[in-house]
């Protein structure tokens, strides 16, 4: 089973293989995904890394708070999304 990874405070200038091979060392890194702006299409500093559940606790462990490019990460574990509420049309 996989665990979703939230990984914050990015710097700009990294790409997904950057970011892939950064949590490599910690264990298999199924999926990477940057979360982009929807009116600009820029990265928004933030993503998503999927690994195995004891990759992903020894990544976090590792890796919160470490610097990454000059920028200090925010690594945790990704909460669920919630389910969108229905749009009311007045």
């Amino acid at each position: 089973m996989s665990t979703s990874i939230y990984v914050g405070n990015l710097p700009f200038s990294v790409s997904e293989e950057d970011v892939r091979n950064h949590f490599a060392s910690y264990g298999e890194v199924f999926n990477v995904k940057f979360i982009m702006d929807r009116e600009t299409g820029r990265f928004r500093g933030f993503g998503f890394v999927e690994m195995d559940e004891a990759a992903a606790k020894a990544a976090i462990e590792a890796l919160d708070g470490k610097d990454f490019n000059g920028r200090t990460l925010r690594v945790n574990e990704a909460n669920q999304k919630k389910p969108a509420r229905p749009r009311r049309d007045y």
